[in-house]
């Protein structure tokens, strides 16, 4: 399936894809793209299937997932060796390199979601499978600030117009199928490739204080990796090119400026 593809910079520009986390869109990279990417690459960020402006038409498997950002990176006419992914977008990039490494030159993975355990999953499903609706804008950026996470208000406003749609009972709800970010987290749990499939470059940008990424997890990415593998520790939430916007774009900034062939504006 075609997926509904955000694109910034030069379209003959040397290809980068970004894939978003579980009840996002693509869009939602968009500061890091313009504020830094741009100049140098041709930034690709699909809306995954039951996503955003993308079909929500069953199935919602991680196999599925990468057909479609396949089909749909060939009908854009790109062929990206750099390969950025938050949260569950990671887990999709550790797949792809597991299963056609020869697309995968680097890999960025921000705060990846490389396996959660059964009973985290089971909570964050739970949680996603509740309508949750709001009257107004401010209402659901209320709603977001008050988990605790210290993402800059402008942030959540910029989401607010991007990412919330009027129902027909006239309520606000975040565009996503909730049968599919259910699965999402069900798949998840399933055991993830090993880090091993990762004989290129590697930056993992986690968010220390939330914890998504277990030190055993960044344990093992070390001891496997070696010195292919890049570790930041930023501060606030999950999403961290909102929370740590500062610190996690300057780690990939450099990380591209080290790992492809693209001069450093």
């Amino acid at each position: 399936m075609r997926l509904h593809l955000h694109e910034w910079g030069d379209p003959g520009a040397p290809p980068i894809v970004c894939l978003h986390g579980v009840s996002a869109h693509g869009r939602r990279y968009r500061r890091l793209p313009e504020e830094r990417l741009a100049k140098r690459f041709r930034v690709l960020a699909p809306d995954l299937r039951g996503h955003g402006l993308s079909s929500y038409e069953p199935p919602w498997t991680i196999a599925t997932q990468l057909e479609d950002i396949l089909e749909t990176l060939e009908t854009a006419d790109a062929e990206p060796r750099a390969w950025i992914g938050h949260s569950y977008g990671a887990r999709l990039v550790l797949e792809l390199c597991a299963r056609q490494p020869d697309r995968v030159a680097c890999a960025v993975l921000l705060d990846p979601a490389i396996q959660i355990l059964p009973h985290v999953g089971l909570d964050f499903a739970e949680d996603a499978a509740r309508d949750y609706s709001f009257g107004s804008a401010d209402e659901a950026i209320a709603a977001r600030l008050a988990n605790g996470a210290p993402t800059p208000r402008e942030f959540l406003e910029e989401e607010a117009r991007e990412h919330l749609v009027t129902s027909p009972d006239g309520r606000l709800r975040w565009r996503f199928c909730r049968p599919a970010v259910v699965t999402a987290y069900g798949e998840l749990c399933t055991d993830p490739p090993s880090p091993t499939v990762f004989g290129v470059p590697v930056l993992l940008v986690h968010a220390s204080q939330f914890g998504l990424v277990r030190e055993d997890q960044l344990t093992e990415y070390r001891e496997q990796l070696g010195d292919r593998l890049e570790v930041v520790g930023v501060p606030g939430g999950h999403v961290v090119y909102w929370d740590a916007y500062e610190q996690t774009a300057n780690a990939v900034e450099e990380f591209l400026a080290r790992h492809t062939s693209v001069t450093h504006a």
